[in-house]
This record gives C-alpha cells, sequence and structure tokens, in this order.
C-alpha cells in the first residue's frame, strides 16, 4: 500500500477537513446490508465507519491511527494485499476511497472477499467521468499521470463483472472534504488547509500545484470561471465519478468473481 509515507506526512491535518458525509455514509450503510460485523480497510480515522456494528479497521498509518477517535473501532496495522484476519471473521468487507493507493487491487480485492462471509463494499471512482472534472481537465491535468500503471482500481475491476454498480452523486455541500468535494464552491481549492487533506495535492509537483491555483484564484477574480461553470450553480447534486460496488463474497456466486477475472 503505497500510502503509508503519504498519510504519514499528510496525516496530521486530516480530521480538519476529512469528515464524513451524512448521505454517502448513509449509502454505504444501505450497501453493508444486514452485515453485523465488518472490517473497514485502509480505515484512516475512521470515517464511514456503521456506528450500529461491530467494525474492526485494516490501515497501514501510524498518524491516521493516532487520530481515530477514543471511542472509534480498534484499529490493526495492516495492509490490503495481506489483511490480518482469518478467513470469513466478518459478515462484510469495506474500503471508502482507499483503492488508490494500494500496491495491487486485485489482490486487496481477493483479500476482502477472503475475509468476508456475505459481502465487500466498497466507494471508489469511475476515472473515465471523474476526468471530465473541471478542475482536471482546466487546472490540473497532470493529475491523470498519477494513476496506477495497470489502470485498476475497484471500479475497474468491478465493471463489467460480478460487482454491483450504483452512482453516487457529490452533494454540493459534501462535508467530505475530497478531491471532487468543492465542484461548487471552486474558492475551496485555494485554501492550502483543504488542499493538505487531499493526497492528490501532495502527489504533485508543489510548483505546479501553486500555478494551477493562481490560474484558478484569476479566473475567479475575473469571472472567467463562472462565464464557463454558470450551468453548475443551481445544480444540487453531481455525478463526478464516485461509484459504490458491492460484490459477494469469495464462493457465495460460484464463480472466481472480479478478482479473478480476465480483462
Amino acid at each position: 500500500m503505497t500510502g503509508v509515507p503519504l498519510y504519514d506526512e499528510i496525516g496530521g491535518t486530516y480530521t480538519s477537513t476529512r469528515r464524513e458525509d451524512t448521505r454517502i455514509a448513509q449509502a454505504i450503510s444501505a450497501a453493508l446490508g444486514d452485515a453485523a460485523s465488518v472490517a473497514n480497510v485502509g480505515a484512516g480515522t475512521g470515517n464511514y465507519e456503521p456506528r450500529d456494528r461491530e467494525v474492526v479497521a485494516i490501515e497501514p498509518s501510524k498518524v491516521m491511527i493516532a487520530q481515530r477517535a477514543p471511542d472509534a473501532a480498534p484499529a490493526i496495522r495492516g495492509f490490503a494485499e495481506r489483511i490480518p484476519l482469518e478467513d470469513g471473521s466478518v459478515d462484510a468487507a469495506m474500503a471508502v476511497l482507499s483503492d488508490q493507493h494500494w500496491d495491487d487491487c486485485r489482490a486487496g480485492l481477493a483479500e476482502m472477499r477472503r475475509i468476508a462471509r456475505r459481502r465487500v463494499v466498497a466507494l471508489t471512482l469511475d476515472y473515465a467521468v471523474g476526468d471530465h472534472f473541471w478542475l482536471t481537465q482546466e487546472y490540473l491535468p497532470e493529475a491523470r499521470s498519477l494513476r496506477r500503471r495497470d489502470g485498476e482500481n475497484l471500479y475497474a475491476l468491478a465493471a463489467g463483472c460480478a460487482g454491483a454498480i450504483d452512482v453516487v452523486p457529490v452533494p454540493w455541500d459534501c462535508t467530505d472534504g475530497f478531491f471532487l468535494a468543492y465542484w461548487r464552491r471552486p474558492r475551496a481549492y485555494l485554501d492550502p488547509v483543504v488542499r493538505s487533506g487531499i493526497s492528490l495535492f501532495h502527489l504533485l509537483e508543489a510548483e505546479y500545484v501553486e500555478q494551477a491555483m493562481a490560474r484558478l484564484a484569476n479566473d475567479l477574480a475575473s469571472g472567467e470561471w463562472r462565464a464557463r461553470h454558470d450551468d453548475l450553480l443551481d445544480v444540487e447534486q453531481l455525478d463526478l465519478g464516485l461509484r459504490l460496488v458491492v460484490w459477494p463474497a469469495a464462493g457465495l456466486d460460484g464463480e472466481d468473481g472480479p478478482d479473478q477475472s480476465s480483462r
């Protein structure tokens, strides 16, 4: 999981801008269904962990674990590709926007299906849709080069296979400050505190980010941004590629499933 050094670096301010959005949390909870026990893989500080179920958190970063609330679920240091739990030890395994940091998404998905008795639930991204986001297209096109070389994430592994996929629109007032969250609030991206909680800004060259933010600031001041995106200002929610995917646990569907597909 390549995100360990990164989140050890940026994790100290993570909780100031990354708070779960209740609407997204409700969608994840519904997808977990009747699962009474859940493993959260790449759990971070504990956002989106259900409070009404038994949860065990799997997280590689000490900095992130240290910021978990005192009443949060117990956390175990571990990686998606080598989850330190027995076969079928929980009803469900979940991952929330953590697969972009895994070294091997196929191995991570196989591990999640191994430990889950009923299902695997993942909030992930359809990059083909996300590429049309104005911030990426107009200001940060190099962000596309940061994807895994094999092009795989949990959405890619689910598309056309055994995973059921639902669109999760991003509300305009989303309280979780991930990269897509401020699509109708562009001035937020100018705030270094906001950017500090978004891993993509740390992966790009600092000078490149500063130049991009300077162009955005100029376009906001001149009215150019509004002229291009005035149609967004009355939109309540937007499909930016956020996807909720559900797989059956290994062995329940009678086939190998998306983690074994040859695509």
